[in-house]
This record gives structure tokens, sequence and C-alpha cells, in this order.
């Protein structure tokens, strides 16, 4: 079995996906709030309400220092000149009721009507007292926010949570335990053996399972892991001759609770030697990939 480091250093997401939670609250939530970028990094973020009025910039699929925010359940992300960020201007009223909004897209238009500078909403999980908000472009320069609990009490130090975001089922194989299978927008947790979660991914379309990659994933202790399966087309996975490392892209968010969880921004040269690694090393694994039609992968 060939193994690569997993984008170790870069620390994703994010994830449960934006979900309305149905019990919301209108009550609004305190909590520390991490803003990763699914792709190029993004600068100049604000957040209503937060307890701080420094603008964030969301690293490319990594951690930078998290934002305490204390605000409504909806929580409104700006990017630069923003009045109602500040609690200044003619702005909409915050959104109280999450479950109020039929479509986050729709709302989130309605309201850039009034404050253009508003580019995501993000619908926050109550109970929780930390989030990663994972920012995925969308039109006219907005957002799309998917939300991961993080919880101490949702994700264990030590531990990795799966997700997902993919547009196709996946099976993930750990520890040659039986395979989980993870339907778009799913997740499970998975433990560790020896610091080590030794993994098979496999992702199913049009009827065929194909495999994806084998591989290994360190996991401390003392850090909550998350692994990320998307289908993207963010320059982030490109590298200069225009390839890209496989099929189905994999991410791991990484936040130790001795450190914060926060890193410096990956360089050009970092970048681009991680990319060529991925690209020859994905190459390898695609002209050994054997899928068969119709069926699962054999735990």
């Amino acid at each position: 079995m060939k193994f690569k480091n997993l984008l170790t250093t870069a620390s994703v997401l994010a994830v449960f996906c934006s979900v309305i939670p149905a019990a919301a609250q209108s009550d609004g939530v305190s909590m520390k709030v991490d803003l990763v970028a699914w792709g190029e990094s993004i600068p100049g973020l604000t957040l209503k309400s937060a307890k701080g009025k420094d603008p964030v910039t969301a690293l490319s699929f990594r951690y930078s220092k998290a934002v305490n925010y204390a605000g409504p359940v909806v929580m409104e992300v700006f990017q630069g000149s923003a009045s109602s960020a500040t609690g200044t201007g003619d702005a909409a009223p915050a959104i109280a009721d999450p479950a109020a909004i039929k479509d986050i897209a729709a709302e989130l238009a309605a309201r850039r009507k009034k404050e253009p500078s508003l580019v995501a909403l993000a619908i926050l999980p109550p109970s929780s007292k930390h989030v990663t908000v994972l920012l995925a472009p969308a039109a006219s320069g907005t957002f799309q926010a998917y939300v991961i609990d993080d919880d101490p009490s949702k994700l264990p130090y030590g531990r990795m949570r799966i997700h997902n975001l993919s547009p196709y089922p996946v099976a993930m194989k750990c520890n040659n335990k039986a395979a989980n299978l993870i339907k778009t927008k799913g997740s499970v947790v998975v433990s560790p053996m020896n610091g080590e979660i030794i993994y098979e991914l496999a992702y199913q379309k049009d009827g065929e399972w194909v495999n994806q990659e084998n591989n290994l994933a360190a996991v401390k202790e003392s850090e909550q892991a998350q692994l990320v399966v998307l289908k993207s087309d963010a320059d982030f996975f490109t590298s200069q001759d225009g390839s890209r490392s496989g099929y189905l892209q994999t991410v791991i968010l990484r936040r130790d609770r001795n450190t914060a969880g926060e890193l410096p921004e990956m360089s050009e040269a970092e970048k681009a030697a991680m990319l060529e690694r991925l690209n020859r090393e994905e190459d390898e694994m695609e002209k050994r990939a054997t899928p068969t039609k119709g069926t699962k992968p054999k735990p």
C-alpha cells in the first residue's frame, strides 16, 4: 500500500453542511468561530456582532486565529467596508429564526440589496461553543457557508470525523474494519489505532465504484482531525502545469488543543511541492484502480 501525506500541513473541512437545525433558538449564541476558505484565501472578512472588529483572513484550507462571536444564530459574514458589521447604517434586521429561511441563497441575495458587502450567511448550532465555517465561492462574489460543529463534546480530541461534501456517495474503510458508506453531506467519526488511521477511499459514479486512494493519516491524542472529501475546481488543487490531484479531493483540518490550531499561511513553494507529489501518487493509484460495476467496495 502506498501512503502519502494527505495535506497534513493543510489544516479544512469544513462540516454539518449548513443544515438548518430544526430546534434552533432565537436567543442568539456565543462561541468561537474559525473561518476557512474553500480555495484561495479570502481577506477582509468581518462578522456582525463579533467581539472585536479587526478584519479576518480566511486561509486556504487552514485555520487562522478564531473569532469570538456573540450574536444571532444566523451569522452574517461581510467583506470590505460594511455598515452592518459595525452596527450602523440602514441594514436589514438580524435574522433570529433560521427555521423561517427556506432558501439561504435567496435570503442572502435579498439582504445584499441593502448591504452589498454581505457575502455569506452561516447557520450556527445553538448548543456549540466552537465551529468552523468553510466558505466556498458562489455567485456574484458571495460564498456558500458549510459549518462544522467542533465542540469537543461532539468530536472528542484524538479522533477523526470524515465528511463527504462531494456529489457522490463514498466508502471509507478504516484500519481494516468494515467500510462506512457515507452519503453526500454525511459524516462518520472513526478512532485511530496507535495514533494512525489507515484508510481506503472509493466513490460511486454512474453506478460504478472507483478506488480513489489508499492512505494514512496520523491523529494525535491532543487534536481534533476532520477529513473532508470534496469535488472542487478550486485553483488550490491545480498545479502550475494544469494537472489536478485526483478526481475527488481530500483535505484534513487539524485543531490542537495546545496550540489552538493556528498555523501560518502555506507558501507557494510548499503548495507547489505538495501538489506535484499528490499528482504523481494519484496517477499511480489511478493505474491500479479497477472499478466494479454495480457493486459496493467489499469490506
